[in-house]
């Protein structure tokens, strides 16, 4: 199963964890394949995306996707999500209500972001909102001893952010959008940047120092990039 993971332009992260950093915003998609299921990590900005990303995954495991957690509620993570059907889909306590209502504020954000406003609207017509949602933490069980850790680490970056910790050695972080790597950390009207470094000090407290950290936007780091990130986020909006 792994030897095929760059053959389909995934990086492989460990033992049956990878991940792919998608064209155009450069956002992360994460898989983690179990005995019996398998967790994708955010679906892509467009049902083109999901779609494309479901027939790699089908590719490299042979079997469907049956449980998606979404890191946050932004379009660039959670658009893909219909191309999933029959997946059991995860997000932070708050997420499935903003979803719901939300289609229209998620498809004007992805067209002014160049998404041709077509896609955008096909995607946000068929939006899929989280079934379960995620309060403090939640452990899934995906089989042959591989079990994940669902963390609402938020509000930071967004509202509802949500991270995944994969134990292993080393330990595997995803953290969405409350570490970027590409660029720097996006503020944006849903944020909640007195929260912010608090979250950190939560991806770092589940991960350790050892852990691999897999940023929203941009290539893997360590325990000491996100220290450095927190401290930055501090000092920007002032708070401890």
């Amino acid at each position: 199963m792994d030897a095929s993971w760059e053959e389909f332009g995934w990086e492989r992260l460990g033992n049956g964890v990878g991940r792919r950093r998608l064209p155009g915003w450069d956002a992360t998609v994460a898989l983690v394949v179990g005995a019996d299921g398998a967790l994708l990590f955010d679906t892509g900005a467009t049902l083109r995306e999901g779609v494309e990303v479901r027939t790699q995954v089908q590719a490299l495991i042979g079997r469907r996707v049956t449980h998606i957690a979404l890191s946050h509620p932004h379009f660039d993570h959670v658009l893909g999500t219909a191309a999933f059907a029959g997946a059991e889909v995860y997000g932070a306590i708050g997420m499935a209500g903003l979803l719901a209502d939300g289609a229209d504020e998620l498809h004007a954000d992805a067209v002014r972001h160049g998404v041709p406003d077509e896609e955008a609207g096909q995607a946000a017509d068929v939006l899929v909102a989280p079934h379960h949602e995620v309060c403090g933490e939640w452990t899934l069980d995906l089989g042959g001893g591989r079990r994940v850790l669902l963390a609402n680490v938020g509000p930071a970056h967004s509202g509802h952010d949500l991270a995944v910790l994969v134990p292993g050695s080393p330990a595997v972080v995803l953290c969405g959008d409350l570490v970027e790597e590409s660029g720097e950390p996006q503020a944006g009207p849903d944020a909640v940047p007195s929260h912010w470094p608090a979250a950190l000090d939560r991806l770092l407290a589940l991960g350790g120092e050892g852990a691999m950290y897999v940023p929203g936007h941009g290539a893997v780091v360590d325990a000491a990039f996100v220290r450095a990130q927190r401290e930055q986020l501090s000092s920007a909006f002032g708070v401890s």
